[in-house]
């Protein structure tokens, strides 16, 4: 499908200009959450999971045990394995692929600092020329994003790739070694490794960072957000739409927690305002993620905290939706203006260098 072209919705038959080939429903269809849509919206999260050997979707085996670490709250049958794709039950007992102290599937490196880091306009960091981010990239998710940026990891094997401790994740800290970001993929689906390691860090002065989907247990993120208070780095949230149907649609999952987690954590910003503990994003994909998703979520985070920083990230075509444009420079700046209207005094529009890149 050509990004310039229009297409018609399946479902309103209404051209679109920015429609998903792999959906083929506009947006406003998707809300509605017909029965069609809602076929269709399985039958491609079915097939891209399938691709990759993962669960169509999260267990709920009557006789299976329940697995409570995130929200999609499995219940895993006796050789079935958990929507990530970390957990499995065989004879009987919840077995961790990967995740735990001892083993994380993960990779990391070292990228100087400044970075491109999403909270960098209200961190420290960027002041710390000749130091580092240890940047902690998780190879596994708790959704299924079909706009994924790194959809890549989900080549990863708990069963066949490395994995390393929680311990040896740590000792690659050294003296430059400034702050460690936990990311993905998400962290949400291997935070008993992260927290460990999380501690190992924080003894020797790193600022622990978290960028995340907040679909973790509150009582995860509790001890997530204690590092991050106790050393002086922040968690930033991914707020990827704020219609459920939608967010469904785009992700395979409910964003009930998510929302739910944000406000916890937000509250915990009374305990430290400078620098910045909570920062939200949202990814403005062409054509889904549009003004009305930024005015509602924007309008969601000012009634907690209108000092919130909020960054909205310019969209590159990926995965299952790679068929879309660009954002539009319009598209940035519409949503940051809309965004400031719901109430926002921090708002910041990131990723600048792809805008209008094949965008209209």
């Amino acid at each position: 499908m050509g990004t310039q072209g229009k297409n018609r919705c399946l479902i309103c038959h209404r051209p679109a200009r920015n429609l998903s080939k792999a959906i083929g429903i506009c947006a406003d269809c998707l809300m509605r959450s017909s029965p069609t849509a809602h076929e269709r919206i399985k039958e491609i999260h079915r097939e891209s999971r399938a691709a990759f050997h993962l669960p169509p979707q999260p267990p709920r085996s009557i006789t299976g045990i329940a697995c409570t670490l995130c929200s999609n709250e499995c219940v895993i049958g006796e050789g079935e394995r958990g929507f990530c794709g970390l957990r499995s039950v065989r004879d009987g007992t919840l077995v961790h692929l990967a995740g735990i102290p001892a083993r994380g599937l993960v990779h990391w490196y070292r990228d100087a600092l400044p970075t491109n880091c999403v909270a960098d306009w209200v961190c420290n960091g960027h002041k710390y020329i000749g130091y580092h981010n240890l940047a902690v990239f998780y190879a596994n998710c708790t959704a299924n994003c079909l706009f994924c940026q790194n959809w890549h990891f989900r080549r990863t094997s708990p069963l066949r790739s490395d994995t390393i401790s929680a311990s040896e994740l740590a000792s690659a800290a050294n003296e430059r070694t400034f702050c460690v970001c936990f990311f993905g993929g998400d962290p949400s689906s291997q935070m008993p490794h992260a927290l460990v390691a999380s501690r190992l860090l924080a003894k020797r002065g790193v600022r622990i960072c978290w960028e995340t989907n907040g679909m973790m247990s509150q009582k995860l993120l509790d001890a997530a957000m204690g590092f991050s208070i106790e050393t002086g780095g922040c968690i930033k949230f991914d707020l990827k739409a704020f219609d459920e149907d939608l967010h469904v649609a785009l992700t395979g999952v409910s964003n009930k927690r998510t929302l739910e987690n944000f406000t916890r954590a937000v509250e915990h910003c009374t305990e430290r305002s400078d620098p910045s503990l909570v920062i939200a994003s949202t990814l403005l994909v062409p054509g889904y993620v549009e003004i009305d998703q930024v005015s509602k979520i924007a309008g969601f985070i000012a009634s907690i905290n209108p000092q919130i920083p909020y960054v909205l990230l310019a969209f590159a075509p990926n995965f299952y939706m790679s068929d879309l444009p660009c954002t539009s420079v319009h598209h940035a700046q519409e949503a940051e203006a809309a965004a400031r209207n719901a109430g926002l005094d921090n708002v910041r529009i990131g990723n600048k260098h792809l805008l209008g890149l094949g965008g209209v």
